[in-house]
């Protein structure tokens, strides 16, 4: 239990620390509260709902991965490497896809929604 305590801590400081001080993370913050209502009325089940959510959930989760990829990167060295430079943008390229995953998702549900089932 101690070590589910621990986790627990350490999670909360990471939060507290990337919504005070990264800016991506803070947009996406904002996107996942406008989401959870927008999901509502863009969904016709819980299943729809919860997977219009879940995507912005993956792309912050995705986010919070490359925030700690750059760190360490960071705490390594602040020189230019070029397997350092292929790390960092190796998290970005990760980012970009949820973000592109995400767009497809909304995307679809917001059409769907407008002009009824494509399919």
């Amino acid at each position: 239990m101690e070590r589910l305590i621990k986790a627990w801590q350490n999670s909360v400081r990471a939060f507290r620390r990337l919504s005070t001080s990264e800016t991506a993370f803070q947009q996406e913050l904002i996107l996942l509260a406008l989401a959870l209502p927008a999901a509502w009325f863009l969904s016709n089940s819980w299943r729809g709902y919860w997977l219009l959510v879940g995507v912005v959930l993956l792309l912050i989760m995705v986010e919070v991965l490359n925030t700690g990829i750059e760190a360490t990167c960071d705490a390594v060295s602040r020189e230019f490497h070029i397997d350092i430079e292929l790390a960092k943008d190796c998290g970005s390229l990760a980012v970009l896809i949820s973000i592109m995953l995400a767009l497809i998702v909304w995307g679809l549900a917001i059409v769907e929604t407008l002009f009824g089932s494509p399919f």
